[in-house]
């Protein structure tokens, strides 16, 4: 009897799943997961992001038993630990999802060449993108560079069909799902108090609600930093717990979508750009003259939301709180990082990523680059005044008042105009840098 093994990696969920599709043809299945010790030595093993990780496998154990076989955990090398248990169950094939870094990709082509050399076949598979990193590219070669172009041509590409989910899957005798490990033995560290729950069940929960609520004003409110408008499924599509292919597919055609799904294309976008430059996940898209300033106590301040910018300390207090930041106010603190202190976007981009529940190298660093001027934007000077920010996305104050404490009896619109005596009256510091002196020396530190 055919036995195939299904390895998770950032796809956890059963739903428009086409590895576990494929898997589940073969008479016997091993779905499986290898917690892989190159990334808990690394830094990129965030207790927010791992936690949720943890619960994410719970709730796909939970699904994957409801069908007649929980999940498989080991933990070690993920090629070696991938390989023993083809060995151990008689599998003879590895269904897993393709991705795009250079780490997953030097992964998966390890994994091919020392299944090959074992007898087994290693089949990728879509299922993390809408459509795979490199079917929609220019006429000349390449990869796309700037969105909207690539935008156009990918509402106009072929997709896949959703896959059929698995009622029935059945274990090999004599293999037995594992137990899913507790955080505290995989990540040291304090989560953030207020963290969205993961897991396909949650998210598919998260999703419906507001889609009924949001989607159909989502164009108009996106941006509001009070309203908290967004779909808040940024993590789901990292862990894969939601489909993005299922999402478009599911909400194309309905008020409000349109904007919603350019957004999840922004998504494809930076993927297809980290699979051709593996090497911008943490060097500069386009190289520029100049460089950056070294002020640790500036970023100190910056990381701890004590900038004397309340808008900016807004969105860093909300990230540690949290573990997730509304977009527009991503751009707003990215900027000041960047643009007013000058500091180099990678100390930005690896801060995010210790806290970030979303954290996903091609969406983080390549946004971070955005912003900083030296990604795909056209525009290397781009630079969002916090203040003026503040006042269109917060007029009230209310975002603000929300995660700044110390200005939480400060009234209104006022709060983004403080005076001397009034920020010391509630005890928030002065402004570490002025804006206009900042950009001025900025622009003359990476003059073209």
């Amino acid at each position: 009897m055919a036995t195939a093994i299904v390895l998770f990696t950032r796809d956890l969920r059963v739903h428009d799943h086409p590895a576990l599709a494929a898997g589940a043809k073969a008479t016997r299945v091993v779905p499986a997961f290898v917690f892989d010790d190159a990334i808990l030595s690394s830094r990129f093993n965030a207790p927010n992001r791992t936690g949720f990780l943890v619960e994410s496998l719970t709730d796909l154990h939970g699904s994957l038993v409801a069908r007649g076989a929980g999940l498989v955990v080991r933990r070690g090398d993920w090629v070696a630990e991938a390989l023993q248990l083809a060995h151990a169950s008689g599998a003879r094939e590895i269904h897993v999802s393709d991705d795009v870094s250079g780490f997953a990709r030097r992964r998966l082509s390890r994994l091919e060449r020392e299944g090959e050399a074992a007898g087994i076949t290693v089949h990728r598979h879509e299922g993390v993108g809408v459509v795979p990193a490199g079917a929609v590219a220019p006429g000349g070669g390449g990869h796309f560079q700037v969105f909207t172009p690539y935008y156009r041509r990918w509402l106009e590409a072929p997709r896949r069909m959703l896959s059929e989910t698995p009622d029935r899957l059945t274990l090999p005798e004599g293999v037995e799902p594992g137990t899913i490990p507790e955080l505290r033995t995989l990540s040291s560290g304090d989560r953030s108090p207020e963290l969205t729950p993961g897991g396909e069940t949650a998210a598919r929960a998260r999703l419906n609600g507001w889609t009924r609520k949001g989607l159909a004003t989502y164009g108009e409110r996106h941006d509001d930093l009070p309203g908290d408008a967004t779909s808040r499924i940024s993590a789901d599509l990292h862990f894969g717990c939601l489909s993005p292919l299922e999402i478009v597919t599911t909400l194309g055609g309905r008020a409000g979508a349109a904007p919603f799904i350019r957004q999840v294309c922004w998504r494809d976008f930076y993927h297809q750009v980290l699979a051709a430059r593996p090497d911008a996940a943490g060097n500069d898209y386009r190289p520029r003259p100049g460089t950056w300033n070294v002020d640790d106590e500036a970023f100190a301040a910056w990381c701890e939301g004590r900038t004397g910018y309340p808008v900016v300390d807004a969105g860093m207090r909300q990230l540690t709180r949290e573990g997730f930041m509304h977009n527009r106010a991503r751009m707003i603190v990215a900027s000041f990082l960047t643009k007013d202190l000058a500091i180099d976007w990678r100390r930005g981009a690896r801060h995010f990523l210790d806290l970030l529940i979303d954290g996903d190298i091609a969406n983080n660093n390549l946004n971070w680059q955005w912003t900083a001027g030296t990604g795909t934007d056209t525009n290397p000077h781009r630079i969002f005044n916090p203040t003026v920010q503040a006042k269109r996305f917060d007029p009230d104050g209310v975002y603000v008042r929300r995660y700044v404490a110390e200005l939480a009896s400060v009234d209104g619109g006022s709060v983004h105009d403080l005076g001397p005596l009034e920020r010391a009256a509630v005890g928030y510091p002065e402004p570490i840098v002025d804006h206009h002196e900042a950009i001025a020396d900025y622009k003359a530190r990476f003059a073209r």
